[in-house]
């Protein structure tokens, strides 16, 4: 999502329960726990901006990094690599339920 825009925590859970048509769900103190590690890593930078009608609220606002881009690529493609493999495992094991039928 932050390849698109940047976006604080609460949008961020928002917009994974609405990508997934609802399936997930993602409280929002992960997702901060998530960014935080992130940004220790390098690959997310913050920001904090004051937010609308209230003064006093500050949003954190998170941004991919160049090399933040970099990473998501390598996890995308274990992700890749690994829902691969179980699409073969399942495949195996239901071709081998047809083959002793």
């Amino acid at each position: 999502m932050l390849q698109e825009k940047d976006m604080y925590g609460y949008e961020m859970s928002q917009e994974i329960f609405r990508r997934s048509g609802g399936l997930l769900s993602m409280a929002e103190a992960a997702i901060y726990m998530s960014m935080y590690r992130l940004v220790k890593r390098g690959v997310v930078t913050d920001r904090r901006e004051l937010s609308g009608d209230v003064k006093s609220r500050v949003r954190v606002y998170y941004h991919l990094t160049e090399s933040g881009m970099e990473y998501f690529q390598e996890i995308l493609a274990d992700y890749k690599r690994s829902a691969q493999g179980m699409q073969n495992f399942f495949a195996y094991h239901t071709e081998d339920d047809h083959e002793r039928n």
